[in-house]
């Protein structure tokens, strides 16, 4: 089978819902750690963590996606991702509440999701697989942080004294 037909994709669950970002995007996963408040920040982003002196701003992905908010568990992880927002590689965490493993799928098995009674914004939606008997929630992952020009100004850096 030919490379091209066969996409990987990382998958993670929020609450019960399986989901799926193409694999090239993933920069890294990581262990929840201490994630500091940006006061400005909108509601779904947690704040920033330091991965290898950098600043990463992290977001809620439950919250961004309308669903109840839990206590984080020892499962909880951040994957950090690199994303093109407005023509410029963004990096930044999304938090899941655990994450899975690699999948493979045939671009072919991919389908639209249906239109109606979708619990998720379609825009969001690059497709539903499944995996065994579970669907797998393909996400276009630019498309979820498309409008979130907070992500793209630099987070404020503690003044020196």
């Amino acid at each position: 089978m030919s490379a091209d037909l066969v996409a990987s994709f990382l998958t993670f669950k929020l609450g019960d819902e399986l989901f799926a970002i193409d694999v090239a995007q993933v920069r890294e996963i990581l262990d929840l750690t201490e994630i500091t408040r940006v006061p400005t920040a909108p509601p779904y982003m947690r704040g920033v963590v330091n991965v290898r002196g950098s600043a990463v701003p992290v977001v809620d992905l439950r919250h961004k996606f309308g669903l109840p908010a839990t206590a984080d568990t020892v499962n909880t992880r951040i994957v950090v991702i690199e994303v093109d927002l407005d023509g410029e590689l963004t990096v930044l965490g999304g938090l899941a509440d655990s994450v899975h493993e690699v999948l493979e799928l045939e671009r072919a098995q991919i389908r639209e999701p249906p239109r109606l009674a979708m619990r998720w914004r379609a825009e969001m939606i690059a497709g539903l697989g499944k995996k065994d008997d579970q669907f797998v929630i393909v996400l276009d992952i630019a498309r979820v942080f498309a409008s979130d020009q907070t992500l793209l100004a630099e987070p404020p850096l503690a003044e020196a004294s």
